[in-house]
């Protein structure tokens, strides 16, 4: 079966936030509070959290957070599944079995979007699918793009991957070290789908078979 385009995503994700009664805003910052600021948006989405209460390391720009080494994937899967947005039923995980075992995580705030997460030494690869190349209008112009939007988000990168009898594919991940908090990686997790929907909507001109799909 085809994979759903990123755009497909985009609009349920966009349906969902007015349905709980989320509002956009714009705000201005210092870069270096980028990553600070993409988890305080995500604790602000949740009723009765209290973001007043958050402690930042003020020489990084970032919350605090312990460190714990996921050297099995399957202990990954567990502590994601004790965490309150799993436990909310706002992130479900699967661990797909295999040569190398990886995890999918869906995640219903965006419309269900898949996100794949791998174990790769000692780094943790947090990728997913955005569209299939063939729904691409102008790839030439498309590729330009993507690097002329990079530096907006630096924390993930866009990439072509093969699709096996289908072509190929564009994706969007990111890497973080395999002893990051479990609260961390679920941050990581919700600020890749986050870029997902920002650049599928960037890049909209360019996806027209993709957009109806």
């Amino acid at each position: 079966m085809e994979p759903k385009t990123s755009a497909h995503y985009q609009r349920l994700h966009r349906q969902r936030l007015r349905e709980q009664g989320l509002v956009k805003k714009e705000v201005w910052i210092l870069p270096q509070y980028g990553q600070a600021l993409q988890r305080l948006e995500r604790l602000m989405r949740l009723p009765g959290a209290h973001p007043e209460s958050l402690a930042f390391d003020h020489k990084e720009g970032d919350m605090e957070s312990s460190t714990h080494p996921y050297w099995n994937i399957h202990s990954l899967a567990e502590d994601l599944q004790r965490s309150a947005l799993a436990e909310g039923g706002r992130l479900q995980v699967e661990v797909l079995e295999g040569a190398d075992a990886s995890l999918l995580v869906t995640l219903p705030d965006f419309g269900d979007l898949p996100v794949h997460l791998a174990l790769s030494g000692d780094q943790l690869v947090v990728e997913a699918f955005l569209w299939s190349a063939a729904d691409v209008a102008d790839r030439a112009g498309l590729n330009e793009q993507i690097l002329r939007l990079q530096k907006l988000f630096p924390h993930a990168t866009l990439a072509l991957e093969p699709l096996g009898s289908e072509g190929e594919g564009y994706v969007m991940f990111s890497a973080m070290r395999a002893t990051s908090s479990s609260d961390d990686i679920i941050c990581e997790i919700l600020a890749l789908a986050d870029s997902v929907i920002q650049v599928t909507e960037a890049l909209a001109g360019y996806l027209p078979r993709a957009q109806q799909a």
